[in-house]
Order: structure tokens, then sequence, then C-alpha cells
């Protein structure tokens, strides 16, 4: 589907969304559809309810992505990061060592945060670009640091 930042491709199982990343992430995009099927899905039109749900956030309706089931594939560590990631409200911006103490970790596991949040599978729902460097920079978005930059302004967070 198209959006501001290019397409989004986007596959889901039952009423949950499964993957949501950029049309151009390649290979990546690749592997988050291979490791959440076990055969290649069908092409079909993305489901109203999701569609709206984009259509409205990148219209300017933040909320709206708040609440949309999501079923990633990943480790327990990675599906609990996931889970704090969807924890952090629209506009706040964390570092990795924060989201590390969110979840009970060491400053030491940043390291580890960072890694679960390179390999989210729904980009944007699961808002992974909302994490920063120590230094409160820009770092590390599989999507590229433009779109990183884009969200977090259009969510009302400057960068």
């Amino acid at each position: 589907m198209p959006t501001p930042l290019g397409d989004l491709v986007v596959a889901w199982s039952g009423a949950a969304l499964v993957v949501a990343d950029f049309a151009d992430s390649g290979l990546r995009l690749d592997g988050l559809i291979g490791k959440a099927f076990k055969n290649k899905p069908q092409e079909l039109d993305v489901p109203a309810v999701f569609r709206d749900r984009f259509t409205r956030y990148f219209n300017g309706e933040i909320a709206a992505l708040d609440g949309v089931p999501v079923a990633p594939v990943g480790t327990p560590f990675q599906l609990a990061m996931w889970r704090g990631l969807r924890a952090v409200p629209p506009g706040e911006r964390l570092t990795y060592g924060a989201m590390a103490a969110r979840l009970g970790l060491s400053a030491t596991a940043a390291r580890a945060v960072g890694r679960a949040n390179a390999l989210n599978p729904i980009s944007v729902v699961i808002p992974c670009h909302r994490l920063t460097g120590a230094d409160g920079t820009l770092t590390g978005y599989a999507g590229g640091l433009h779109r990183k930059a884009w969200l977090l302004r259009h969510e009302g967070r400057l960068v």
C-alpha cells in the first residue's frame, strides 16, 4: 500500500499484522516474510481495517495505530522488547539503554535491545523509530534514517 514514505508491504494472519515493512527493504523483507510464513503468502489487497489505520496515521491521526493487533514472530526476548516499544507513546524518544532499563535489564543490554529493534517485523506499528543513540542522535533504522526522522517529525517530536 502506498504511504508518504514509499510503498508498505503488509502481511497478516487472521486479524493480526505479522509483517509491515517498506517495499524497498529487499532481502530484509523477504526474510521477514519467510520467517512468518512457511509458504509464500498470496498477494491480496490489504484488508480495509489495516489500510484505514495506516492511512489515518499517515494523514496525521497518530493514535490510529494504537491497538492494531500484531502477531510478530520472534524470540521471547524480542517479543518482550517489541511489546515494550508499543508502550512508548508518540512524541517520546528513548535511548536503547533507557529501553533496556524499562525492561528491567542493565544498561549493558542496550546492544541486545538494539538488535531486537533492528529485527522488528512490523514497522511503524511497533514504533522502533522512537529509539535513539545514547547521545540522542538518530541511529540505525532498517527503513533508512530519512524515514526515522520523518516519522519522529510526523509524531510531533522534531529531530
